[in-house]
C-alpha cells in the first residue's frame, strides 16, 4: 500500500492507542492472530477488502489507513496532562533553570541560536538556517489560537498559579492581565532548518527527552558544541509570561516510522491546587500514553497539517529541524533600555513587537557575526533572519542578519583569514594582519593529552560603522559564537582604532595543532552563559585547580601580540604628540613642591579624539608611585575654550581598563601596580560648545575635590 509510514508500525501504534490486542483485532476483522502479527512485522499486507474491515474496527476511514500520515482518532484525544504533586509534600514554585538567565530576547537569541548551531547537519556543508518570527494576535485570531491550545483546560491552573505571591506567580498574573485587558498576545517562533530535530524516544535518552522531559541534560557530545550545561533551553520558557512553549519537530532520523509534524507542548507553572488536587508544576500537551498505568502521562503525537496550522507551527519545508512557539513572549530588557525603541512616531509600547524585532536582530549580529561569515569556498555555519507579523499580516519584512553590517571590521578580518589574504604587518587601510599565540593545553587528570595549541589572532583597522567599543579582542572557538570581547590595555599614544579577533580550538583551522584538545579545554572553562573563559568547577575537576591560569597566559599573549601589531612608529608618535599638544592638556601635573604631593598618582599619557557623535573619547594612562595605590581619584573632564573658565563636562561612559577598578566614580588602583589605564567618553548633552571647537583637559581629583 502507498502511504507515509510503514503499515506495520502504524497499525501497532493504533492498536496500542485503542487498547486493543492483536487477537481482538483478528476477531473483529475475521482473520487469525497470526495474520495480524504478519501485518505488524511487515511479512504480509492485508487485501483491500480486509483494509475496509480494519478501518471499521479502528473507527477511521480508508484514506487515513492508505495515507498513514496521521494517527486515527480512536482512543484518548490530545489533552493536557499535569504532573501530580510530590507524595512527600515537596513544592517547587518554578523551574530553577529558568532563573539562570534573564527573560530577555537578546539572551534567548544567543542561547536558542547556539543550540541550533550545535545541531547543524554537517554532511553537505550547508548552514543551519534560523528564523525568528514575532506575531501579535488580537481579537478573533487570538480567540482561535486559545481554542487550539485548549485554553479552557488550562485557565483554572493559570488562575491558581497567578494567585500566589511569589515571582513566577506575579509574572503569570502580568501575562494574564496583558492578554485580557488589551486583548493581545505575542507569539515568538524559533525555526531552524538543516538541523537534527528532536529525535529519539519520548522518555529514553535522546534529543527529544533532553529538551522536553529533563533538566541539566544538554545531550551534546561534540567538544565544539556551544552548550554544555543543558540550561540554555530554559530561556524558551523564561521568555514566556505564561510559561508555555509548543514544539513541532521534523526529524533527521525516523521515529515510529515517521519524520514530520512531531508535536508536544510543555507548560512550566509553580506548585498549585486546582479543584482540590495538588499539582507539582509542569504539564504536557499530547496524547495520554496507554502504556503508563495509574497516572496520565502525555507523549508526543503526529499531528495533521490543519492542527499544525491552527497552532501557528507550520514549517516552510520538510527539511529537518525544530520549531519552538513561545506563547506570551515578552522582553524584560527592552523595558529598561530606551535605545531599543523603534523608530517612528513613538506610539509603540515598551513591550512592542517592534522593539523585540530590533533587539533580536542586534543580538544575532553581535553574537553570531562570525558564524554567518563566509570566505574562500566555505559556506557560513549559520544564516539568521527576523520577521514580524500581526494577525498573519507582515508588518516588518523578513530581515536577514548581515555580518558585514553588524560587525564590518571583524567580519573583514575573518573573511581575510578564510580566504588566505592576511598580511604580517598593517601598512594600508583595509588590510588584516595575522599572527598566532600559544595556548598550552594541560592534560586531563589521569591522561597525557595536552600540548601547545596555536590560536589565530587577526587585527584590522576599525571602521566608523563599527559598534563601540573599539580596540578590543573578540574571542571564540569552534562554533564561532562570540564568547568574550575585552579591551586591550596599555596601548601607546596615537594608536589607530582597531578590532582584533582571536580564533581558538577548531576555529583556528582544521590543521591547527591540538585543536580538539583546546576546544575541550575552553569549553570546560565556560560558565552557563558561555560569555567568558575562566575558572569553573568542571575545569577544576577535569584538569587541575590551577589549569585556569593557562587562559590568563593566553590573554596576556594575545594582548602583547595586538600591541606589537598596532604599535605606532616613534616618529609618528612624536609628530602626533606635537599636533595634539595644543588641543589636549593633562590636568593635575605634579606641582613644584614635590614634597606636598608625594605618593599621589598622576596622569602620564592621554590619547583623545572626537568621535562621530561629537563626544571626546579618551584613553588615559596613570603613573602610580610607590604607595600611591592607596589614593582613590576621580577623573574630571573640562573643555579648553578660548576665553573664560573651562566648562566642566560630564562623562557618559567611564571604564577601568588595566590595573584599576571604578567604584562610585573613583579609580581604585591594584596594589603594587605602577601604571593603570582607564577610558572615558564625554556626555555630548553637557557640552556648552561643540568638541571640534575646543580642546580637552583631564584632571584627577581626590574625593575631597583637590587636584591630584
Amino acid at each position: 500500500m502507498d502511504g507515509g509510514e510503514d503499515f506495520g508500525p502504524w497499525l501497532a501504534r493504533q492498536l496500542k492507542r485503542a487498547r486493543k490486542t492483536q487477537t481482538e483485532l483478528a476477531e473483529s476483522v475475521g482473520v487469525t492472530r497470526a495474520a495480524v502479527s504478519a501485518w505488524i512485522t511487515g511479512r504480509a499486507t492485508p487485501r483491500d477488502e480486509t483494509i475496509r474491515k480494519i478501518a471499521d474496527a479502528l473507527g477511521t476511514d480508508l484514506g487515513t489507513i492508505h495515507s498513514r500520515t496521521t494517527d486515527t482518532l480512536v482512543g484518548r484525544p490530545v489533552t493536557w496532562c499535569h504532573r501530580p504533586a510530590y507524595a512527600d509534600g515537596g513544592r517547587d514554585f518554578g523551574n530553577a533553570a529558568a532563573f539562570a538567565f534573564e527573560a530577555d530576547v537578546g539572551v534567548l537569541a544567543r542561547e536558542a541560536t547556539q543550540n541550533s548551531l550545535d545541531e547543524r547537519l554537517t554532511e553537505h556543508g550547508q548552514p543551519v538556517r534560523v528564523r525568528y518570527t514575532l506575531e501579535e494576535l488580537t481579537g478573533e485570531n487570538l480567540a482561535r489560537f486559545r481554542e487550539a491550545i485548549r485554553w479552557d483546560e488550562l485557565f483554572p491552573h493559570y488562575e491558581a498559579a497567578a494567585a500566589q505571591d511569589q515571582k513566577v506567580g506575579r509574572v503569570i498574573a502580568a501575562g494574564l492581565h496583558e492578554m485580557y485587558t488589551r486583548d493581545r498576545l505575542v507569539l515568538l517562533r524559533v525555526d531552524d532548518y538543516n538541523a537534527s530535530g528532536l529525535t529519539g524516544d519520548d522518555y529514553e535518552t535522546g534529543r527529544f527527552a533532553a529538551v522536553v522531559r529533563r533538566q541539566l541534560d544538554s545531550h551534546k557530545s561534540a567538544s565544539s558544541a556551544g552548550g554544555s550545561y543543558g540550561l540554555g533551553k530554559a530561556t524558551l520558557w523564561a521568555t514566556s509570561r505564561l510559561g508555555l512553549v509548543i514544539i513541532n519537530s521534523t526529524l533527521s532520523e525516523p521515529h515510529e516510522g515517521r519524520t514530520e509534524r512531531r508535536l508536544i507542548g510543555r507548560l512550566d507553572l509553580p506548585w498549585r491546587e486546582v479543584d482540590g488536587r495538588h499539582w507539582a508544576g509542569p504539564a504536557w500537551l499530547g496524547r495520554p500514553d496507554p502504556d503508563v498505568e495509574g497516572e496520565e502521562v502525555a507523549r508526543s503525537w503526529w499531528a495533521g497539517e490543519e492542527t499544525v496550522e491552527r497552532l501557528h507551527l507550520t514549517r516552510e519545508s520538510s527539511e529537518p529541524g525544530t520549531s519552538f512557539l513561545i506563547v506570551g513572549a515578552h522582553d524584560v530588557a527592552s523595558l529598561a533600555d530606551p535605545s531599543s525603541a523603534s523608530e517612528g512616531d513613538g506610539t509603540e509600547d515598551d513591550d512592542s513587537v517592534h522593539r523585540m524585532h530590533k533587539r533580536l536582530v542586534q543580538a544575532l549580529g553581535r553574537n553570531f557575526w562570525a558564524a554567518m561569515t563566509t570566505g574562500g569556498n566555505r559556506q557560513p555555519l549559520l544564516e539568521a533572519s527576523v520577521r514580524t507579523l500581526r494577525n498573519g499580516m507582515e508588518i516588518i519584512a523578513e530581515e536577514r542578519v548581515d555580518p558585514r553590517a553588524a560587525q564590518p571590521s571583524r567580519t573583514r578580518a575573518l573573511e581575510a583569514f578564510l580566504e588566505g589574504t592576511t598580511v604580517e604587518r598593517l601598512t594600508e587601510s583595509g588590510q588584516v594582519a595575522m599572527t598566532t599565540v600559544p595556548l598550552n593545553v594541560p592534560g586531563r587528570e589521569g591522561r597525557r593529552s595536552g600540548g601547545e595549541h596555536r590560536a589565530v589572532l587577526l587585527v584590522t583597522k576599525a571602521d566608523d560603522e563599527d559598534a563601540l567599543p573599539h580596540n578590543t579582542v573578540t574571542m571564540m572557538r569552534g562554533n564561532r559564537m562570540t564568547v568574550r570581547a575585552k579591551s586591550v590595555p596599555g596601548l601607546g599614544l596615537g594608536t589607530d582604532p582597531f578590532q582584533a579577533v582571536l580564533l581558538a580550538g577548531r576555529a583556528a583551522g582544521e590543521d591547527a595543532p591540538f585543536a580538539d584538545e583546546a576546544e575541550a579545554f575552553l569549553r570546560a572553562s565556560e560558565p552557563p552563559e558561555h560569555d567568558k573563559w575562566g575558572q569553573t568547577e568542571e575545569l577544576r575537576m577535569q584538569y587541575s585547580p590551577s589549569a585556569y591560569r593557562r587562559i590568563g597566559h593566553l590573554t596576556r599573549e594575545a594582548n602583547d601580540a595586538v600591541r606589537a601589531l598596532v604599535a605606532v612608529p616613534k616618529e609618528r608618535q612624536r609628530a602626533g604628540t606635537d599636533r595634539l599638544r595644543k588641543r589636549l592638556a593633562v590636568g593635575g601635573k605634579r606641582p613644584a613642591r614635590a614634597s606636598a604631593t608625594a605618593g599621589l598618582p598622576t596622569l602620564d599619557e592621554l590619547d583623545a579624539q572626537v568621535g562621530a557623535d561629537g563626544a571626546w573619547r579618551i584613553t588615559a594612562e596613570v603613573k602610580v608611585p610607590r604607595g600611591g595605590e592607596a589614593w582613590h581619584l576621580v577623573p574630571v573632564a573640562k573643555l579648553d575654550v578660548r576665553s573664560g573658565p573651562r566648562p566642566l563636562v560630564a562623562w557618559s561612559e567611564l571604564a577601568a581598563v588595566h590595573n584599576c577598578e571604578l567604584i562610585d566614580g573613583a579609580l581604585h588602583f591594584t596594589p603594587g601596580a605602577r601604571t593603570a589605564v582607564f577610558s572615558g567618553v564625554t556626555d555630548v548633552s553637557s557640552h556648552p560648545v561643540r568638541a571640534t571647537l575646543t580642546g580637552l583637559v583631564v584632571e584627577l581629583r581626590t574625593d575631597k575635590g583637590d587636584k591630584a
